[in-house]
């Protein structure tokens, strides 16, 4: 079993191509999609008009939750959510609607956006210090609830990271394939960074008994995306994506 592991695509469609057409090259049996899919001022309709085109296995993240769920109000005050409910057709609301909050892949694998209950907590990383650091063991376990797969695998972070935890229990989160690094005010200020614009997926094989976990990195036409976001007035996302790092 060989699965590629896609999360955090935030409407760069260029960057998904790339990561797409790699996981090909390298050959899956299976391909899965971790959520935050659509969010971003890149190409919300060209990157759900590309995911319908292959079979992925995809759950909802947070701000996949957060464009089905907006308000007039939040419309009204977030250009880039305007832009992007503007730019998607219904049937991609409907779609990003009816997505699993989790899904139990098979009997080794689990799926889930942030933790198995909060898509806005992350997993593996404790942010208190306003970037991110690892969390503890106890704590890692104490939010999986009892989620007793073999492997657990996380997006939200955007951060690619591979933790076997004192239970035995393999977690993997592939980072982000569209949006390499940025700043958020919730729970409080804090930066996720990953020094370069390339774009984050993994592979997962079972060998045997064991686990093969590749973290991958791939090159895309970034100035597509670059310009994409510099037509949406987004001076922060243009620095993220081309940088990799925070803003100063």
């Amino acid at each position: 079993m060989k699965i590629a592991i896609l999360s955090d695509i935030h409407s760069n469609v260029y960057a998904l191509d790339a990561v797409i057409q790699d996981a090909k090259r390298r050959g899956y049996d299976q391909i899965v999609n971790l959520g935050d899919i659509l969010y971003g001022p890149i190409a919300p309709k060209e990157t759900y008009n590309l995911l319908m085109e292959h079979n992925l296995t995809t759950i909802s993240g947070n701000q996949d939750r957060q464009i089905v769920e907006t308000t007039p109000e939040e419309i009204a005050n977030n250009p880039t959510m305007a832009f992007i409910v503007n730019d998607l057709p219904q049937n991609a609301i409907n779609w990003m609607a009816e997505l699993p909050f989790d899904k139990q892949l098979n009997e080794e694998v689990y799926l889930c956006h942030g933790t198995p209950k909060n898509d806005l907590i992350y997993l593996l990383e404790n942010i208190e210090l306003g970037y991110p650091q690892l969390r503890s063991d106890k704590e890692i376990i104490e939010l999986l609830s009892n989620q007793k797969s073999d492997v657990v695998l996380c997006g939200h972070t955007h951060t690619p990271r591979v933790v076997k935890t004192s239970t035995d229990q393999l977690i993997v989160n592939p980072g982000s394939v569209g949006l390499p690094a940025y700043t958020d005010d919730e729970p409080l200020v804090h930066s996720m960074e990953n020094y370069s614009p390339l774009a984050s997926y993994s592979i997962l094989e079972k060998n045997g008994s064991d686990w093969l976990v590749e973290q991958i990195k791939v090159p895309y036409d970034l100035n597509k995306a670059v310009k994409c976001a510099e037509q949406r007035n987004r001076a922060d996302w243009v620095h993220f994506l081309s940088t990799g790092r925070k803003m100063c």
